[in-house]
């Protein structure tokens, strides 16, 4: 199980998160055209990289805050959290 570091209530058990995805997944600009298979794309397919990955977690168990995880998906070795609109260490 891993201990994630959240920036606003600090070190706390897997269970209180919920993984939100890709941190570096860009959305459709509103407004804009979007063809069916630029929108199928971005809903359905997903990078699955091995190594060092940005991703959004929210601590659902606590201060329910979305925030950033700098984590290695080989070794699961969480390298840092951030909040959202601050930069990753």
């Amino acid at each position: 199980m891993l201990e994630i570091k959240c920036p606003y209530c600090g070190k706390r058990s897997q269970i209180e998160f919920s993984y939100g995805g890709d941190a570096k997944l860009e959305r459709p600009k509103l407004g804009t055209e979007v063809s069916d298979s630029e929108w199928n794309e971005f809903v359905y397919y997903r990078n699955n990289p091995r190594g060092e990955h940005l991703e959004l977690w929210h601590h659902i168990s606590g201060c329910r805050q979305w925030f950033k995880v700098f984590r290695n998906t080989a070794t699961h070795e969480i390298l840092s959290t951030s909040k959202i609109d601050e930069k990753i260490k």
